[in-house]
């Protein structure tokens, strides 16, 4: 843009004489444009979505023909099968050498996910063993169709608060939780069908209406919202609020402080939530050690068990979860309600989950991609997560997402692929058949403690700062949705945020930057003398830049009376100071590239008031 305005000052400046284009060498361009194919219909455009979704443009010269004609029927078919499982293109070179790093680090991310699953089970207020079907079925769909090597799949915390937050308005699961447990199938199935919608019909951009900074705070308000909600754990309530604000917890904290409590499950709790942070402290520093911060919460379970086994402290008030029910997962398939008074609530809970957790997985693998230096497809990403999602509905599973703290671990462990999520698939599936007898002295305080070391990775202070300093309003958006989650609820921090992004992209639609350019010193660079101070105005020139992609009417109006406003003022100020008169306006509009009639009017009325009215040139 600074070029493009350099050349137009420069030439009012120097009034080079350009000599006459010789026409008849000019291409017939108006022949060409009216000549030009007809645009595609509505019909031949989704077709075409669908066919790159499956069938993607073939690379040179394949099994099906040579360069430049498509392949045979065969060849489209093998190249869509390739396209939904891409580990029929990894899996022709895959080693014995990665298989080994997978096992051990599929092996260290089980013994992470299975407490985590069954604490976040309990968050989403489904019995324990729902969490840990949620880690075995998710993981080997997503195994096949991924396309993130680090990725791991499974229950994460913020989804869970939001099902358990939502669902509990329609259905209380204290009172009907077989209708409760329904539902949440019921959300996990839409939400798997919009994730595959998002990807197959490129929607993707829907989910960045959720910017950085709006998932920022709102994943630091719901950090705290799941902190406050494991006090009933951590203290050993039998009741409590199904409400998620904050002040509806600390009420409900307050009113259920007066009935007997024992204090063993504050102490059984505390004792382990410092025994995870502490080797998860020691695993960061000593980078050999990590795996002590994967293990510290099997071991907590395993070690407050058998404390608990051994005192036979449930007698004496410290609470259990008691069965947990063994074997494979069941079908769920005619649990389903798709249609049906709750139908409406469960489609609007859907999305938004579907959302949440497309964002979550898609910013999880795309971070540690680039650090492996591949790229993620997302719209590949979005069909994989969402088919996860479908058949997990199908099989007693509620809605997996990508973990970042499981996705660190199995990193750090060594993954080179998939195969890392079969292997933990495979261990908590045997974890199912074998070991949950053994679960039945588990305290809860214990899953309580296994959340909250897993809530400060949500809260990036850090990052919030970082908001604040480039961009303000940015900040009062992430600044929304923390202070929505935590006083208001999940839906009113989403809808906050939203509401504030999108008032600021109206607010810079209508009142775009209009500025003033100047050339800077033995240059011919173009800039904001607003900004730059040290650039030079031209003499007799005024140099104006429309800074705004869309000149329509939305901002005509204001951008028309600002820069006559502009010109009346410098032509007035000319005139008091007996210096030389602006002679000619530059518009620096390189940076429109669009223009309705209100636009053109606007450009009308701005020529017609500087030529026929101030006698000033304008190019």
């Amino acid at each position: 843009m600074e070029n493009t305005a350099a050349a137009a000052a420069a030439a009012v400046e120097t009034s080079v004489t350009v000599s006459a284009f010789d026409v008849s060498r000019r291409p017939d361009t108006a022949r060409l444009v009216l000549s030009s194919p007809k645009p595609p219909g509505v019909r031949e455009e989704l077709v075409g979505v669908v066919r790159k979704a499956f069938r993607p443009r073939a690379r040179g010269a394949g099994a099906g023909g040579g360069a430049g004609r498509p392949p045979a029927r065969w060849g489209w078919a093998l190249t869509a099968l390739k396209s939904v499982f891409p580990v029929l293109q990894w899996g022709r070179s895959y080693s014995f050498k990665s298989f080994r790093s997978d096992v051990m680090a599929g092996l260290t991310l089980a013994s992470l996910g299975i407490p985590q699953s069954i604490g976040y089970a309990n968050l989403a207020k489904l019995d324990p063993q729902y969490g840990l079907y949620t880690s075995v079925v998710p993981p080997l769909i997503y195994a096949v169709m991924g396309t993130s090597r680090e990725i791991a799949i499974g229950p994460v915390a913020v989804v869970s608060l939001l099902l358990s937050s939502m669902v509990s308005k329609i259905v209380d699961p204290a009172t009907d939780p077989a209708t409760y447990r329904a539902l949440v199938f019921t959300v996990t199935f839409l939400a798997g069908v919009f994730q595959v919608s998002f990807g197959l019909f490129r929607l993707g951009f829907l989910v960045d209406f959720l910017s950085h900074a709006a998932i920022v705070g709102f994943m630091g308000g719901a950090a705290i919202v799941i902190g406050l909600q494991q006090l009933k754990g951590l203290l050993g309530l039998s009741h409590f609020t199904n409400s998620t604000d904050v002040v509806s917890v600390i009420k409900a904290v307050c009113s259920a402080l007066h009935d007997p409590w024992h204090p063993g499950n504050f102490f059984i709790g505390c004792s382990f939530l410092i025994f995870i942070l502490s080797m998860r402290f020691i695993g960061r520093r000593y980078k050999k050690l990590f795996w002590l911060s994967a293990i510290s919460p099997l071991l907590s379970v395993v070690l407050s068990t058998a404390a608990v086994y051994a005192t036979r402290a449930d007698k004496h008030g410290v609470k259990i979860i008691q069965q947990v029910h063994a074997g494979l997962n069941p079908s769920s398939a005619k649990q389903l309600r798709l249609s049906g008074p709750y139908t409406v609530d469960c489609a609007k809970t859907a999305i938004i989950c579907a959302v949440i957790a497309l964002t979550e997985a898609i910013a999880v693998g795309r971070s540690f991609a680039s650090i492996r230096g591949y790229k993620l497809d997302g719209n590949k990403e979005m069909i994989a997560m969402g088919c996860s999602n479908v058949v997990g509905s199908l099989s007693s599973c509620y809605v997996a997402t990508g973990s970042f703290s499981r996705t660190a671990v199995n990193f750090s462990a060594g993954a080179r692929s998939t195969v890392s999520n079969i292997v933990m698939s495979v261990t908590v599936f045997i974890a199912l058949e074998l070991l949950m007898k053994s679960l039945y002295y588990t305290p809860i305080a214990v899953l309580a403690s296994i959340i909250l070391s897993a809530l400060p990775g949500l809260i990036d202070i850090k990052e919030a700062w970082n908001i604040w300093k480039v961009d303000k309003m940015d900040f009062l958006t992430c600044l929304g949705a923390f202070v929505g989650v935590l006083f208001g609820s999940v839906e009113i921090g989403l809808a906050v945020a939203l509401a504030i992004s999108f008032a600021k992209i109206i607010i810079q639609s209508i009142r775009p930057q209009v500025e003033v350019l100047g050339r800077l010193q033995g240059t011919n660079i173009f800039c904001s003398i607003r900004q730059y101070p040290v650039a030079c105005r031209i003499p007799t020139v005024l140099t104006i830049r429309i800074d705004t992609s869309f000149l329509c009417f939305i901002n005509s109006t204001f951008i028309k009376e600002r820069i006559i406003e502009w010109i009346r003022e410098e032509v007035e100020t000319s005139d008091e100071k007996a210096r030389e008169r602006v002679q000619s306006v530059v518009l620096d509009m390189s940076n429109v590239v669009n223009i309705d009639t209100s636009g053109i009017s606007a450009l009308e009325e701005i020529h017609k008031e500087l030529v026929l009215s101030l006698g000033i040139q304008v190019k």
